[in-house]
Order: structure tokens, then C-alpha cells, then sequence
């Protein structure tokens, strides 16, 4: 009696220990997600107990890599089981008497398979890290050391329960399959050893899982505690729109993200939700390609900053017990020797290169956190302006991180605050703030192309001011207006509207460009004033509904636009004409005799979930085979052309259109198809580099369905009027 009065005496000191050790390491990083901006966390409960049921219990995102989301379920579900036979385990070892459950031995023997299969999942895990070698796993000790300490804490279940039959003198039974194993492996055992050994790991067993326990808010493992809950509050905004910025806030001292504070507490806890599962960066079409960018390494590096910061603004150690890790060291990115220049991958992508200069270049320095500049110290210049927000890394998230927010608030830090900028972009922003488009050419000819593909006027493309009835305001677009070969999808379209009967008009000369371009440059001023301009002329004609051909136009005329009083339906050219073609209004009677591969536009399908309508219209073709890319859909690649991109030359690596031409050409099409002025402008050049222009050509879905409806001549060909 005296030894268990002392056992749980031990017992409860032992664990209160544990617990406080983790509730202080809590506690602290509580305090450093207070020092972000206050967000709103209410609003749509059920939607969120949805998603979050959905993501947590079903594991949808994980399940993405089929392979490791089935471990992933494995190890998950084996732990909540597992908490019931700690807690027996426990229970026994303290009163001599497990849990008083109906099937007690059922009980033990799911146990025993739980254990067993988390052992094989951990093993899995292992491989995956070690033997497959996964270029978006880390490997070392530290990534490593959940695997000891999960296999650890499985042994040690094993090895109490056999002893406890040792001790017990229990046969061996088929409800307890390996723990009757083991006890007769250790059959020679005395008993009075045998009750030594079951203390010893039992103890062993509470002492690892405290251990466990402790580690998890101070590792990657935090994500079990913060994972859940950043699901559960995620935005529930559309998707990647942007923060709207209050540029009349005269007693705001500066815009953007120029310091870990600026970040709002949902954006820290984002930081401290990531797995450093590398998803993200696996699909980053910029560390897919030799840039320095990675999500996945962003993430860590902002919470790495935040928690060195957070410890020194409130003089609270991140570390606990904080004597065992009196050299706490301050982290900088110094990628002096590990630059990217030409490209040195293998295969059409290779995150490797960036992966290595990533590791590389995030070194202890001397400086002190409250020196350290989230621009240059941080994060480089270069990896802020590498990204083309394709969002690729939030979809395959599996904790619902936001990449994309956070890389466009260091933009604008950048341009609305150092008034810093590649000068490509730089000429791109003030040809739109002088003309409304990025090539500077005359505001005033915006509506030139009407002429220049109707020359002979035989369809009918009349202003607003010509058709005040009109049901569809066509936004063109710059792209449309005044790139050549986006004149000829607008002059598809046109066309095809016109045999539907649809009453539409356009704006000429008094449409702006929308805005998209420099508010993922960073440049919410102009965005703002553009905003503004084009809701004010909405306003005027009373437009109601909207279609446009640039998926880029269409996010941010039904996404953003909004917010700043636009109400108005908004239509993709895709969305139309899939209507159209079920409804019988256009009817694609001629073959298209073509092996067709569609590119997904990352804001038609990532941003706004049209995936269905553009290959709903192909496969109405007759003629046409659809074939798909191994990159598809939710998991297409970008073309390089988003964030701005379009307008900026890239300096590292291989061209992001380069690797997703290739990757279409692996399917042998004859066409590769597309829904967006931009992603085709990619392509396009793609074929060229890749000498293929003359057996592959690129075409929108506009054009390949105008061809079906009205057969294959050609319209008159552009006349440039002067």
C-alpha cells in the first residue's frame, strides 16, 4: 500500500509537471499571436463545423497524395483510439485494475491492432522521408524526431502489456495477439522481474507521452492543436480575394507588411499551423522551376522570425523548460553562395535546387529580432516577386494555410511604401496609371479593335450608348482590346454571341482596365482609383450582368469588386457558352477533328472552381478527343502569367511556360486549348521554344467552338485602321 501511495504521489507530480511545461509553452506562443492585428473570428458556424468536420475527421486535403494521406489516417484515428488504452494503461498501473468496459478483451485487442498498424504507418513515414526520399520532405534529426518518439511510445504499450501477463500469469490468447507474443519471448523471466519490468515501462510509457506532450507546441507538432483551429476559423471570403486596404487611414504608419506585426493573429496562426509537409512547395511553379521561392519554407521562416521576436517583445522564452535551451539563436536568410542562376533540375520540374538553397541560406546570425526587416532579412526581393499567385500551395494544403495573402502584403510594403518594383512591372504600372493598359497604347483606342476585326461591319458590336437595353455588358478587357491574338478570341466570341442572339454591348473607349495587375503587383492605390472608375461607369449604364474572356478580369470584377460596391452577376466567357450550347442557342454541327488538351487557368479554376464548363463545351464538339495532363484540374500548373508575371521577365531558372508546354506535349495533343488570354499568350510562346508551333497550335475554347458552330473558314482576316 505504501509503494502505490507513492507511485501516484510521483504520479501526480510527474504529470503535473508535464502539463504545466506544455500549458506554459502554449501560453507563450499565445502571447505572440496576440501581438498581430486583430481580426473578426465570428459569423457562418455551421459552415464552419462543416468544413472543419469535412477537413479534420474526413482528411480531404491529405488524401490528395493518396499515399500518405492513408498514413496520415492511420496514425490520426490509431491516437484517438489510443488515448483510451493510455488512459487504461495508466489506470491499471495506479489502482491494480484496468477500466471497468463491457469486452474488455475486444477493448484490449483493438488496442493491440491499433498499435500495430500505427507502427507500420510510422514505418511508412520513415521510408517515405528515408528510403523514397521525397524532395519535399526535410530530413535530419529534427523532422526525424516524431518518429522516435511515436515508436518509442508504441514499444513501450507492447512492452507493459507483456509484462503485466507476465506478472499476472495470464496464458497467452488470441484477444491479445502480440503482447502474448512477447510475454512468451519472455517467457524465462522471473515474476518478481517480470513486475519490476512492467513498472519500468509503464513509467517509460507515461514519461515519453509527457515528453510528447511537451514537444508538440514547440515543434511542427503544433499543428495538431493549431491545425484544427485554423480550419475551423479560415476565411470564408472567396478565395485568395485580398485584404482590402484603408488608404484614408491618415494615422496608419504604413501599408503593407513590413513587419511581423503587421500580420493579422489569423495570418500568425497559419505560421504555427504548418506540418512543413512541403505539399505546397512540391506544386510551386517557381520552385518547381529554380527560383528561390517556397511556400512551404516562407511559412516556417515567418513563424521561425515570430517566435524569435515574440520571445523578445515580451520577454517570454518560446522553450520550455527554458534551461535546456539557454542558446536560443536568431535566424536570418543569407543566400550568398547558394544563388539560382541557370537552370539545374532533372525532369520537367525539380524542386530540389530550391529546396537545397533554401536550407542553405536560412542561418543563425548576430542581429537581435527587433532589427531584423521582414524584407531582406527575412524574406529576399527576390522570392517576393517570384510568386504568380496561382494558389496552387493553398489548395494542397492540408491545414488551410494562405500563401498567396501574405506574399502580395509584402509586395505592397515594397511599392506603396519603398516605391520598389522590377522594372518591367514598374513600366507595366505606369502605362496603366497614363493609358489603362500595360503597353501604353492610346487610351483613346481601346475600342479600335472593333473595326479591326469587323472591317466590313457585318457584326454588330454596339456600345452602351448604342444599346441602353442591353442584357450582358462584355467587359473586353485589355488583353482583348489591344493584343493581337487576343483580338481573335474576342472576335470568337463576338461572333458566337451574335448567332445566339445575345443582346450585349460594350463600354469603347470608357472602359479601364480592371485592375488585377497591379493589385497583385502590390499597387493598391491604383487598383483602388481603377475600382472606382469602372464601378462609377457600371453604376452609370446600370449594368447588371457582366462577361468577360480573362479569367483575371472575372476574379476581380466578382470577387473584389464587391467590397467596394459593385452588384452585378459576373460571367466567364466558358460559363456563357456552356449556357448557350445546352440551351440550344449555338450548335457545334462541324467536326473539330483534333486531340485536344486543356490547360486550366489557375483564376478560372483554383479562384472560382470552373473547371466543368470549359471541357463541358469540347466535349459537345463533334470530333474532338479530349485528353488530360497529369497536372489537371485543382491540381493544374500554372502558365507563369499570374501576379503579374505576365509583364515581368524571369530571371532564374527555367520559364514556368516552358515546363507546363512540356508538360501538355506529354499527352500528344494537336491542340492545346485554353479559356484565358494570358495562359494562351504562355502557351503559345511554349510551342515556339519547344519547336512545336508548326504541329501543336493553341487556341481559346471560343475559337475551337466557332469553328464547330460555323465550320472551319476563317473569318476575314484583322485590317489595321489607321
Amino acid at each position: 500500500m505504501p509503494g502505490a501511495i507513492v507511485q501516484l504521489i510521483l504520479f501526480l507530480g510527474v504529470t503535473g509537471f508535464g502539463i504545466y511545461l506544455f500549458a506554459k509553452a502554449m501560453y507563450h506562443r499565445y502571447l505572440y499571436v496576440k501581438l498581430g492585428q486583430p481580426v473578426d473570428w465570428g459569423g457562418q458556424i455551421g459552415e464552419r463545423l462543416k468544413d472543419f468536420a469535412v477537413q479534420v475527421f474526413g482528411q480531404t486535403k491529405l488524401l490528395k497524395d493518396k499515399k500518405s494521406g492513408i498514413m496520415h489516417i492511420v496514425i490520426f484515428y490509431g491516437f484517438i483510439i489510443l488515448q483510451f488504452g493510455a488512459l487504461d494503461i495508466i489506470v491499471k498501473g495506479l489502482s491494480g485494475h484496468g477500466l471497468p468496459l463491457p469486452g474488455y478483451e475486444a477493448f484490449g485487442l483493438i488496442q493491440e491492432i491499433t498499435v500495430a498498424a500505427i507502427l507500420i504507418a510510422m514505418g511508412y513515414a520513415a521510408y517515405r522521408r528515408y528510403g523514397e526520399k521525397l524532395k519535399r520532405l526535410k530530413r535530419g534529426w529534427k523532422p526525424s524526431l516524431v518518429v522516435y518518439f511515436i515508436f518509442s511510445l508504441m514499444v513501450s504499450v507492447f512492452l507493459t502489456l507483456a509484462f503485466d501477463r507476465i506478472r499476472e500469469g495470464l496464458e497467452s490468447s488470441g484477444m491479445a495477439p502480440i503482447s502474448s507474443v512477447l510475454a512468451s519471448a519472455f517467457g524465462w523471466v522471473s515474476l518478481g522481474a517480470a513486475a519490476v519490468l512492467y513498472h519500468v515501462f509503464w513509467w517509460a510509457h507515461l514519461l515519453i507521452l509527457l515528453a510528447f506532450l511537451v514537444y508538440v507546441p514547440q515543434s511542427k507538432h503544433f499543428h495538431l492543436i493549431t491545425a484544427p483551429l485554423n480550419i475551423l476559423l479560415k476565411r470564408r471570403e472567396p478565395a485568395g480575394r485580398l485584404r482590402k486596404l484603408d488608404l484614408e487611414d491618415e494615422e496608419a504608419e504604413s501599408f503593407g507588411l513590413s513587419k511581423i506585426e503587421d500580420l493579422t493573429q489569423k495570418q500568425m496562426l497559419d505560421l504555427y499551423a504548418c506540418v512543413e509537409c512541403g505539399r505546397c512547395t512540391n506544386v510551386c511553379p517557381a520552385s518547381g522551376t529554380g527560383k528561390m521561392l517556397s511556400p512551404m519554407h516562407m511559412i516556417v521562416k515567418l513563424r521561425d522570425h515570430l517566435t524569435e521576436k515574440g520571445a523578445a517583445v515580451t520577454s517570454k522564452s518560446p522553450w520550455v523548460p527554458a534551461f535546456a535551451f539557454s542558446g536560443s539563436s536568431v535566424h536570418e536568410m543569407n543566400a550568398d553562395g547558394h544563388e539560382l542562376g541557370a537552370w539545374n533540375g532533372s525532369g520537367i520540374t525539380d524542386i530540389g535546387p530550391t529546396m537545397n538553397a533554401q536550407k542553405h541560406s536560412w542561418v543563425t546570425t548576430g542581429k537581435k529580432p527587433q532589427e531584423m526587416e521582414l524584407v531582406g532579412d527575412v524574406m529576399t526581393e527576390e522570392e517576393i516577386w517570384s510568386c504568380t499567385t496561382c494558389r496552387n500551395c493553398e489548395d494542397q494544403c492540408p491545414v488551410a494555410n494562405e500563401h498567396v495573402d501574405k506574399i502580395v502584403d509584402l509586395r505592397r510594403h515594397l511599392v506603396l511604401m519603398q516605391g520598389s518594383m522590377p522594372h518591367d512591372g514598374q513600366r507595366a504600372m505606369q502605362n496603366i496609371e497614363r493609358q489603362g493598359n500595360p503597353w501604353g497604347i492610346s487610351r483613346n483606342d481601346r475600342a479600335k479593335w472593333v473595326q479591326e476585326i469587323d472591317p466590313e461591319g457585318e457584326l454588330s458590336v454596339p456600345t452602351v450608348k448604342e444599346n441602353p437595353e442591353f442584357d450582358i455588358l462584355f467587359f473586353v478587357g485589355s488583353m482583348g482590346s489591344y493584343d493581337n491574338r487576343s483580338r481573335k478570341i474576342t472576335r470568337s466570341l463576338v461572333r458566337l454571341m451574335n448567332e445566339a442572339n445575345v443582346n450585349f454591348a460594350i463600354l469603347g473607349n470608357e472602359e479601364k482596365n480592371s485592375g488585377d495587375t497591379p493589385r497583385r503587383l502590390g499597387n493598391e492605390f491604383l487598383f483602388q482609383q481603377l475600382c472606382e472608375e469602372n464601378s462609377k461607369i457600371f453604376r452609370k449604364y446600370g449594368v447588371r450582368k457582366i462577361v468577360t474572356a480573362c479569367p483575371h478580369t472575372y476574379n476581380t470584377l466578382k470577387n473584389e469588386y464587391p467590397e467596394f460596391g459593385l452588384e452585378a452577376e459576373v460571367l466567364h466567357h466558358t460559363e456563357l457558352l456552356d449556357e448557350l450550347v445546352r440551351t440550344g442557342k449555338l450548335t457545334p454541327r462541324h467536326e473539330v477533328n483534333e486531340r485536344i488538351t486543356y490547360h486550366d487557368s489557375c483564376y478560372l479554376g483554383r479562384y472560382n472552381n470552373v473547371y466543368d464548363q470549359p471541357r463541358n463545351v469540347l466535349k459537345a464538339i463533334p470530333g474532338v478527343e479530349l485528353v488530360e495532363m497529369t497536372r489537371s484540374r485543382e491540381n493544374g500548373m500554372c502558365c507563369g502569367a499570374g501576379g503579374g508575371m505576365m509583364w515581368m521577365e524571369e530571371t532564374a531558372g527555367k520559364r514556368v511556360n516552358l515546363a507546363r508546354t512540356e508538360q501538355a506535349l506529354e499527352v500528344n495533343p494537336t491542340v492545346i486549348s485554353s479559356a484565358c488570354p494570358y495562359c494562351l499568350t504562355m502557351m503559345e510562346d511554349g510551342t515556339k521554344m519547344k519547336e512545336a508551333e508548326e504541329t501543336v497550335k493553341t487556341r481559346d475554347i471560343a475559337e475551337i467552338l466557332e469553328e464547330s458552330v460555323f465550320g472551319a473558314k476563317a473569318p476575314a482576316p484583322f485590317q489595321t485602321v489607321s
